[in-house]
């Protein structure tokens, strides 16, 4: 299976090898647009992998700050509280750019920009760029695909 995302239809779909969609979720890409350099806060285009699959047994909206499960539980009451997290929840898919130049090593890394398919907050809109460089899923669908797909799962992200 592999994982297509369409930045400008904000999709993103789960492909069975032949190509066919086995599933379809609306998406929150980057505000600021596509693109790979380092500092940019772009969502990076082209050929991507899975490369660590983070958050596995964790409920919906369990937090996650530095990849790590924090021990909180998304609630309005903590948003509230910390009005300008970037919150990313329930699991993460770290994604790691498979070509050299364009999405991999030097000031392109995706890797190391951190660049993950995450959970996010139910306030969050989906269909609309909105995330600082990550691509935003629902938290059920974020579980959902978690469990479909294995390490080093093939993603590709297009305008």
């Amino acid at each position: 299976m592999r994982i297509e995302i369409d930045a400008g239809r904000q999709e993103l779909s789960l492909l069975h090898d032949g190509g066919a969609a086995l599933k379809r979720y609306a998406v929150s890409t980057s505000r600021h647009g596509l693109g790979e350099r380092n500092g940019s806060f772009c969502t990076p285009r082209g050929s991507h992998l899975v490369r660590a699959k983070i958050g596995a047994g964790q409920p919906l909206n369990a937090v996650f700050v530095r990849r790590r499960p924090t021990g909180e539980i998304w609630t309005p009451e903590l948003h509230a509280r910390y009005p300008g997290r970037d919150w990313i929840l329930t699991r993460i898919l770290w994604l790691s750019g498979c070509e050299p130049g364009r999405n991999r090593l030097r000031e392109v890394d995706t890797m190391r920009r951190y660049i993950y398919l995450h959970g996010t907050h139910p306030y969050a809109e989906m269909g609309r760029p909105g995330s600082i460089g990550c691509v935003r899923m629902r938290g059920e669908d974020i579980a959902e695909l978690f469990g479909l797909v294995a390490p080093y799962a093939p993603v590709i992200i297009h305008a």
